[in-house]
């Protein structure tokens, strides 16, 4: 199961759970849409950062759907 760590992993429209900058030391998960793939590198330790739909700005911690079965 995909966890956010590759870019690969993340495509534009998935629904994720991700974690913002403010919620880190508490761990709070926002929910919603990729609309725009902000890390660069192939993966990130901490989670690749996106924008939500709603402009929100995290790192994946967690795929909630994938749009591929293989």
């Amino acid at each position: 199961m995909p966890d956010g760590r590759n870019r690969k992993d993340i495509k534009i429209g998935l629904d994720v759970e991700i974690v913002q900058k403010n919620d880190q030391r508490t761990g709070d998960l926002t929910e919603g849409t990729v609309k725009r793939i902000l890390t660069k590198s192939p993966n990130h330790p901490h989670g690749i950062k996106v924008m939500l739909e709603t402009g929100e700005v995290g790192r994946v911690k967690s795929i909630l759907e994938d749009l591929e079965t293989d």
